[in-house]
């Protein structure tokens, strides 16, 4: 893990100040990710994004989705989570308890899902994150793809889920479990929020 700020934030999402700063943290990261290694033009073409956006983002503008910011940290050879620090300043890294009202947030676009971190850092053989979906959301044209294996639960609500192009319905209560680097999808086709509990090993966010 590199010891950079994370474009988590702890206050929630409906915080503009901390959304703010979350963007501010987040272009730090990856400028001195970037920095000695990449020009801006070497980054964008290595992760498939304009030169333009690369520069927004180190500016601290602009809320990139997932999928983007999971092609930028593996132009730098990272993953999302070592972008991050997870844990927040003053507080011990390798704590084992993670507070309901102190979880890392992390929410990409501005009305995309919320993804919140309940391990306490990416350091271990483990992640778990608790995702909100909004209603109607779909990733269903920028499939997720990372390392290791993957159990999704639904805590709340229901939700489509695709692996390898085969869906699956899930209610309140219901598990799948896949390779999480076949490309897969999440979909929430309901009026109400959808919250699933996602377990990943190893840790790949």
């Amino acid at each position: 893990m590199h010891s950079h700020e994370h474009p988590f934030d702890t206050d929630g999402p409906d915080n503009d100040d901390a959304d703010a700063e979350a963007a501010k943290r987040l272009g730090n990261a990856i400028h001195d990710a970037r920095s000695g290694r990449y020009t801006l033009q070497q980054l964008a073409e290595l992760a498939g994004v304009s030169t333009g956006l690369i520069s927004q983002l180190e500016r601290g503008i602009g809320n990139p989705s997932f999928s983007t910011l999971q092609r930028i940290a593996g132009a730098l050879n990272l993953r999302i989570g070592d972008l991050v620090e997870v844990a927040s300043p003053g507080r011990d890294s390798e704590a084992m308890i993670v507070r309901r009202d102190a979880r890392a947030r992390l929410q990409t676009t501005v009305a995309g899902p919320v993804y919140e971190l309940l391990t306490p850092n990416l350091k271990g053989r483990l992640e778990v994150l608790e995702t909100t979906l909004p209603p109607g959301f779909s990733n269903r044209d920028e499939p997720f793809v990372h390392e290791g294996e993957e159990c999704v639960v639904v805590v709340s609500g229901e939700v489509d889920v695709a692996v390898a192009g085969v869906v699956e319905h899930l209610n309140l209560g219901d598990a799948i479990t896949y390779d999480s680097s076949i490309p897969h999808w999440w979909e929430n086709n309901t009026d109400s929020p959808a919250r699933v509990l996602g377990v990943v090993t190893p840790p790949s966010f």
